[in-house]
């Protein structure tokens, strides 16, 4: 078995940060579905604006909405404004394809990588 890259949400801006929230990341379902991750889903966060990474789940953000919002703990780490990437990976025996996106600054989908 080996751990694989399935799915990148590259360079997003963080849109919103509540520290009160219990936990996790919100982001847009369009994106979420561009990409394959669902919602409850493991994924590593890496802050491209201070170089803080952190592992939370995805919870599902309004649809064409943009959002990327982090919650409870992780937002003493990554902030509003903030440009992150956003990774998941799949435990495999199979050689898999990822599926990787680049957004614009309102974090809608531009392309894929």
């Amino acid at each position: 078995m080996r751990i694989m890259l399935k799915s990148k949400i590259h360079k997003v801006i963080v849109t919103q940060a509540d520290i009160d929230y219990v936990g996790s990341i919100t982001i847009d379902e369009d994106l979420m579905n561009k990409v394959g991750l669902l919602e409850g889903e493991k994924v590593l966060v890496v802050d491209n604006t201070n170089g803080n990474r952190l592992e939370t789940y995805v919870i599902k953000g309004k649809r064409g909405s943009g959002i990327i919002g982090i919650n409870g703990a992780a937002a003493h780490l990554i902030k509003k404004g903030d440009e992150i990437i956003i990774i998941a990976f799949e435990i495999t025996d199979d050689i898999i394809s990822s599926k990787s996106i680049l957004v614009d600054k309102q974090n809608k989908f531009l392309r894929y990588l």
